[in-house]
């Protein structure tokens, strides 16, 4: 690629980069002397799978790998048991060591699903906080003022409404910039509600005889919905461990207008290509459709196998289409000698993790139900979670839950019962 070229790809869908013109600088002195830059991006640990959203970060960091730059996924195993304060109104609970680890490990596979693992450094900044000794964090202190902490506004709005900040949480920043001295960053990548930490990182290297690191700050991913951020607890979210058919039919679920940013943000695709593509929808010579399926395809490629993205697509096909059941329908066998109520019988077929959330899906709609033999399937909307269920009455009868996840349950009359 041209400078132009490798500045195009690498500042794609970004929302700021402080300072493009020192990236290009620092571009340019990488191909003169063949020193690769370094490029570093810090997850703390706090929840054990990643979901889509986490990936516009971790897809950047390839890219930077793309051109050949040293690309350093930090797992912040230190500041993880300080919390990172960035969008809390509260202090945020402190992780266990034994949290840390577990959920340190379970990254470490799934990151490897975008980056190439003989290509990629993963440290940990336990291995320099862990070392400071008490001399060395007054002097990490001494470089930044109380007056430039407060002005961040997670800590600003706090002050405001007389919420407490702990002491603790003013060293998150500081330690998160340490960092980038430890490893001698010249990129740091963050998401937006980084930048506070990302700038505080910028302003100590100098402090410490290096050069300023450049900041990407990267956009916080709506999630199916289109409006709220990507979050597990909002059930807006596609896993990246997900079935392929699962992660299919959620991302065909997306808006056509939100499925351009899935595209910006979500592939290697260049920003050139993705226009050419929307250009070509918007004058009628590509179905939107069909171009939903593509980037479902391709983002299920890349956790997945082609061939298992290229069945999730015949079974999406299949299913809305054609009407007929998908390839990969769950087959559930449950005990059932007394009346068992709706919500209880899902959660017992392990189709939904509680009763509560059993219940709130079968109010909001998403539970469908049709009898085994019919060709297509006649569904039928569930809403009364007291509905209920006997093995006199049923053999056995396929659960749709929304578009895309079924199971045949199959019911057992001579078994302990699944209770009521």
């Amino acid at each position: 690629m041209t400078l132009d070229e490798q500045l195009a790809y690498l500042t794609k869908g970004a929302e700021e980069t402080i300072r493009a013109e020192e990236l290009r600088a620092r571009l340019e002195r990488a191909e003169k002397t063949g020193k690769p830059l370094r490029v570093k991006a810090g997850f703390d640990p706090t929840a054990p799978d990643i979901h889509l959203g986490h990936t516009v970060l971790i897809r950047k960091l390839k890219h930077f790998q793309d051109l050949g730059h040293t690309v350093i996924f930090l797992i912040g195993d230190f500041t993880g048991m300080i919390g990172d304060p960035s969008g809390r109104n509260v202090t945020r609970p402190p992780l266990t060591p034994e949290e840390i680890a577990d959920n340190a490990e379970t990254y470490k596979k799934q990151v490897f699903k975008i980056l190439d693992p003989h290509k990629t450094v993963v440290d940990f900044n336990n291995r320099w906080l862990g070392k400071l000794a008490g001399r060395d964090w007054i002097t990490l202190c001494s470089k930044y003022t109380v007056a430039r902490m407060l002005e961040r506004d997670d800590f600003a709005n706090r002050m405001k409404e007389q919420r407490p900040i702990s002491m603790h949480e003013l060293l998150y920043p500081l330690s998160q910039a340490y960092d980038s001295v430890a490893l001698e960053a010249d990129v740091e990548l963050g998401g937006t509600d980084q930048k506070f930490n990302l700038l505080v990182g910028r302003a100590i290297q100098p402090e410490y005889g290096q050069e300023p690191q450049i900041i990407m700050t990267m956009p916080i991913l709506e999630g199916l919905d289109g409006v709220q951020k990507m979050s597990k607890s909002l059930g807006n979210y596609v896993g990246i461990n997900e079935a392929p058919a699962e992660m299919f039919g959620k991302l065909m679920s997306i808006s056509d207008e939100m499925m351009w940013r899935y595209y910006l943000l979500l592939t290697d695709m260049p920003p050139a290509e993705i226009e050419a593509l929307k250009t070509s929808v918007a004058s009628g010579k590509n179905h939107p459709l069909e171009v939903k399926k593509a980037l479902a395809r391709r983002i299920v490629t890349d956790f997945h196998e082609s061939e298992a993205a290229t069945q999730a697509q015949k079974d999406f096909e299949a299913q809305f289409r054609d009407k007929r059941l998908p390839a990969d329908v769950v087959a559930k066998a449950i005990a059932l000698d007394t009346p068992t109520r709706l919500f209880r019988l899902l959660t017992v077929c392990e189709i939904f993790p509680s009763n509560a959330e059993a219940q709130r899906k079968i109010k909001e709609g998403a539970v469908y139900m049709a009898t085994p033999g019919s060709d297509p399937p006649s569904w039928e909307r569930l809403t009364d979670p007291n509905l209920e269920f006997s093995s006199s009455k049923y053999s056995s009868v396929i659960f749709r839950i929304g578009p895309r996840r079924v199971y045949r349950v199959t019911f057992t009359p001579h078994l302990p019962a699944a209770g009521p």
